[in-house]
């Protein structure tokens, strides 16, 4: 009788700590779990929790400062702990991968990205130049990549976002390994590409039958690659299981704060509010006694969760094999259900005035050409007769890939380009011609921006206070003590405590940070606010707070918001009404009921099918795009989406400049396709039954 196969990856009561100045830091106090061949477990929680650090320490990447202090990690039944540098040396690489977040960090910029795929057969399995050069050509072309041969031949810098994640895959499953570390593979792509690379995940998981630790804060990546999900909190899993009845049925309360804090399918933000999770994971140096989560838990008794440490996963799920959540109170929740409100209340006989207009809009950048820019040169067309309009205290989003011409858009409105063609009114005022010094402090003042990234707008050595008292003195001439007082009013309106206008930038969390941007947006009761990718880059918790503070401050202001975004779940959920922008055009613009279901145009189509939905029971239809993009510097003559197009009805794509459809509710749609035609397409996000 043959003995059973030792699971890939385990890991027992593993225990990993930082040992620095300050003493020990118990990062990860008891973490245990196990993956078998071909499976596939996604690791789940806010930053601070903890995710990285496990993949760290199953790499055995945790440094010098890093240590497992007590426990084991075994792979294929071998004990890490136990293994000297040159057996680690032997499996990195071979056996067990990583793929990290930054495809960048992980290629050399001076090596050609084809040689160092060479490298990892030619270091770990001693094979010859020709049979490595054969096998980077087939790994190439096994990930997606056009071309192969060309790619083989170019740097990463020469290799997009989405080529470069493709490529460090691609170097990843080089050897077939047994084990894949995956720590935010996606983060930062395109819907689009994201889409294509998760594809690429579950097809290559399937044919080299590898097993995989897939880290993630998006919910919606780890339904649609992984098996399992394992919730972790401050080091620990709070609830480990298979995917399906851990979604259908989140019985730590954790989990279910996590799932409360995301828009699903068909909610808005009249009928779903979203519920962030109160206060913050608490520091490794200074945990709770009792349950780590009871601070911010609102079903933890004193008595109970606050006293005696609770056991890892102590609590198994009777009738769901394999579900485990660590929760003293687990048995007396009640069912999960998500929250809903009774809804809007029916819209006023009034139509509210037009506060953004924008009508043909253009903007051309010209590149000059030679050694000193002297001869020649070549246009690139950024916008490109850009009509949409957004009344006065709605939301109007502005979706598409990255260059199709959002941030530019943004930039116009807001000065910092002036267009080329075209008008912009905003409250009547003309707009399009007058960049931002040229503009009288009273439309400055009306009209904000909120950016994607704070850092690059707070400046390090400047205090908070100043940052925001700076916009008051310029936008409402304020100053002294009047400014001060006005800093903290604000701090308080964007749910701050009023004595943060002390602390510098580095002192507060990513979220904070987003939230003083929009405090000194505020700072000119601005009617109109653009906010350029505002949370793209934050944990499901701090989003929700974000999008329901955005929510709230246009409800009291009746302010207008213009919001940019690939993020199409939160797009359906606050937006009133959505344009979709494909290379500098919009293809498709209306109320985002009608964006959000037939009739599409075929690329809203394939965006929508993009999205990662956190649903088990959702049902996607793969909308699969395929061919090149036009260069901007030479669009089509027709379709400009028609090299890409998966229903393309023929040569009139490409010859002639699509006719702009409109419903009776006011719906546009630039396509050659009949709408009737567009009408009869299924939708391609739907409910299935269990």
């Amino acid at each position: 009788m043959t003995e059973p196969r030792p699971p890939v990856l385990e890991l027992q009561n593993a225990s990993i700590s930082y040992f620095t100045r300050a003493g020990e830091i118990n990062v990860v106090p008891d973490i245990s779990f196990r993956l078998e061949q071909g499976e596939a477990l996604g690791l789940v929680g806010e930053s601070g929790c903890g995710k990285s650090t496990v993949a760290f320490a199953i790499m055995r990447y945790l440094g010098g400062a890093g240590r497992l202090k007590s426990g084991k990690i075994l792979f294929e039944g071998r004990d890490m702990g136990r293994m000297s540098e040159a057996e680690l040396r032997s499996i990195r690489g071979s056996k067990m991968a990583m793929v990290y977040q930054d495809p960048m960090s992980s290629l050399n910029p001076v090596m050609p990205v084809g040689r160092q795929l060479m490298e990892v057969p030619i270091i770990h399995q001693n094979a010859g130049e020709a049979e490595a050069r054969a096998r980077a050509l087939a790994m190439l072309a096994e990930v997606n990549l056009p071309d192969p041969r060309s790619v083989f031949a170019r740097y990463p810098h020469q290799l997009s976002g989405g080529q470069q994640q493709r490529v460090v895959i691609a170097m990843a499953l080089m050897s077939e390994p047994s084990l894949l570390v995956m720590d935010e593979p996606t983060t930062g792509l395109d819907v689009t590409v994201e889409a294509a690379v998760l594809d690429l995940v579950a097809r290559l998981r399937a044919k080299h039958n590898s097993a995989i630790v897939f880290i993630s804060h998006n919910l919606g990546t780890v339904v649609r690659v992984c098996d399992r999900i394992g919730v972790m909190y401050a080091g620990e899993l709070a609830e480990e299981g298979p995917i399906g009845a851990v979604f259908r049925n989140p019985r730590h309360p954790y989990t279910r704060g996590l799932l409360d804090c995301i828009p699903v399918l068909g909610s808005d933000k009249r009928s779903s509010p979203l519920l962030p999770i109160p206060g913050q994971v608490p520091p490794a140096l200074n945990r709770p006694a009792g349950c780590v989560f009871a601070p911010r838990c609102k079903h933890a008794e004193p008595d109970r969760c606050t006293t005696a440490r609770i056991p890892t996963l102590a609590v198994a799920v009777a009738d769901e094999a394999g579900h485990r959540v660590q929760c003293l109170r687990e048995a007396e929740l009640p069912p999960y259900r998500r929250p809903t409100t009774q809804g809007a209340a029916a819209a006023a006989a009034k139509a509210p005035a037009e506060m953004l207009a924008i009508e043909g809009l253009r903007k051309t950048y010209h590149q000059s050409g030679g050694l000193f820019g002297k001869t020649g040169g070549y246009d690139v067309k950024a916008l490109n007769d850009v009509s949409v309009a957004a009344p006065k205290g709605t939301t109007l989003a502005i979706v598409g890939e990255s260059g199709c011409g959002k941030s530019t858009l943004a930039k116009v409105l807001t000065g910092l380009e002036q267009a080329t063609g075209g008008q912009v009114r905003v409250a009547g005022v003309e707009l399009a011609d007058m960049a931002v010094e040229r503009r009288p402090i009273e439309v400055k003042r009306s009209l904000q921006m909120v950016f994607q990234n704070p850092d690059s707008t707070l400046n390090p050595s400047h205090s908070i206070g100043y940052a925001i008292e700076r916009s008051l003195r310029r936008l409402k001439r304020l100053a002294g003590g009047e400014a001060r007082g006005e800093a903290r009013r604000l701090m308080e309106t964007v749910k701050l405590p009023a004595d943060f206008v002390q602390r510098k930038p580095r002192q507060l969390s990513g979220g904070q940070k987003q939230r003083v941007a929009i405090a000194r947006a505020l700072a000119g009761d601005p009617d109109l606010m653009v906010a350029d990718e505002p949370v793209s880059a934050l944990d499901v918790s701090v989003q929700a707070a974000i999008v329901n503070l955005l929510i709230e401050i246009q409800k009291s202001r009746e302010a207008t918001l213009v919001f940019i975004s690939h993020d199409l779940s939160v797009v359906r959920y606050l937006a009133d009404r959505v344009a979709v922008m494909y290379l500098g055009k919009i293809v498709e613009f209306g109320s985002v009921e009608d964006v959000f279901a037939p009739p599409y145009h075929p690329y809203t189509e394939a965006l929508l099918s993009a999205v990662p939905v956190p649903d088990p029971d959702i049902k996607q239809t793969r909308v699969i795009l395929e061919g090149s993009i036009p260069s901007p510097t030479d669009l089509p003559a027709g379709c400009p989406f028609a090299t890409r197009c998966p229903r393309k009805v023929g040569a009139i794509c490409d010859t002639t400049p699509p006719p702009e459809q409109k419903t009776a509710s006011g719906h546009r749609i630039a396509c050659h396709i009949p709408l009737d035609d567009l009408t009869k397409v299924a939708p391609v996000v739907r409910r299935v039954a269990e």
